[in-house]
């Protein structure tokens, strides 16, 4: 038989009416009778459970700050998060913002419209003193806050939900080195936004591989590119002048369309090896055409699951971090992309 409230109550010491005041997060409960509580509805199994995480015992109201633009692979995100949280009962409402641009001055206008109602907040931004500021003004107001894609370890956020940013980026060197067989030449680097915690980190991963193990291959240029299709195609195309015998290109971030159009325009007379990440319908299209090698795939329908579990799960703890897992990247070749 499930436990109730009563019970509860009679195994933390405290009224029915404190018992249910934290249960649906509501005022009037000290954190120290917060805690008591949750730690009693944990014990007697009153709370539900997904994958090892403590849910919440009422339905939560969840928002996420995402930057989509035109970055297919925050589209893809975005859609997964609607149709996992809508199939969830545990969630009250889930509410998707735009973000516009990835500025901290975009994520503060975002927060401001951040419904009274909502429980919990997942988030995409730049690791910047002002973003550090909103997103702890975010857990201040009594929201629980989860990271997303690139994290910002110094905000309170309970969660990150991802990948290891700087092992994705060791690992496309890795394979960049293994792929070109001992070959001795330069390699172009297209970094969508080093304000991007995530794409620093993969950024330094790809750099500290080659230096240990494949010292013939050289970053012989890195251009920022923020994401923008045109200007990585333009940098590209750049590179390929510059460098006919140019050995492969490694994309950070998004703007894997414009690498990918350039290689197809340009046509060299070895094309070079092409390493990016995220698995969208563009990318599915460059490993087919073989104008792309490798995706290094965060998985964005296991980010978006995980992220409102995560939130779910902070929600209903009383805890201020959750045990941190990160999610496994996949590598996708031409032979093995998975159906849609």
């Amino acid at each position: 038989m499930k436990a109730t409230v009563s019970d509860i109550a009679r195994n933390c010491g405290l009224s029915t009416a404190t018992v249910d005041r934290v249960l649906n997060n509501r005022p009037g409960a000290s954190a120290a009778n917060r805690q008591r509580v949750m730690e009693a509805a944990k014990q007697l199994g009153y709370l539900p459970v997904a994958d090892q995480v403590t849910l919440p015992s009422r339905p939560a109201h969840l928002e996420f700050l995402l930057p989509i633009g035109s970055n297919a692979f925050m589209r893809d995100l975005a859609g997964h998060i609607e149709d996992y949280a809508a199939r969830l009962p545990l969630v009250a409402s889930c509410r998707i913002h735009n973000l516009a641009g990835i500025s901290p001055s975009a994520l503060q206008t975002a927060v401001e419209n951040l419904s009274l109602r909502a429980n919990g907040v997942g988030v995409i931004a730049v690791d910047h003193p002002r973003t550090r500021n909103i997103l702890r003004d975010i857990v201040d107001a009594g929201m629980r806050l989860v990271t997303l894609v690139s994290d910002v370890p110094a905000a309170p956020r309970s969660a990150y939900v991802g990948i290891d940013n700087r092992v994705a980026g060791r690992t496309a060197a890795l394979l960049m080195g293994r792929f070109l067989g001992g070959r001795t030449g330069h390699l172009a680097m297209v970094v969508g936004s080093r304000s991007y915690r995530g794409h620093e980190e993969r950024e330094m991963g790809f750099r500290s591989v080659l230096n240990e193990e494949f010292p013939n291959l050289t970053v012989s240029s890195a251009v920022e590119i923020n994401d923008e299709p045109d200007v990585s195609y333009t940098e590209t195309m750049k590179a390929l002048h510059n460098e006919p015998e140019l050995l492969g290109i490694y994309c950070v971030g998004a703007g894997h369309s414009g690498v990918a159009r350039a290689i197809r325009e340009a046509r060299p007379n070895r094309k070079p090896v092409f390493i990016c990440h995220d698995l969208t319908k563009d990318t599915r299209g460059h490993l087919v055409d073989d104008l792309l090698d490798v995706v290094i795939d965060q998985n964005a329908r296991l980010i978006a699951e995980q992220s409102v579990i995560r939130l779910l799960g902070s929600i209903a703890s009383s805890a201020p971090y959750l045990t941190r897992k990160f999610i496994e990247p996949r590598l996708i070749f031409r032979e093995n992309v998975p159906v849609q």
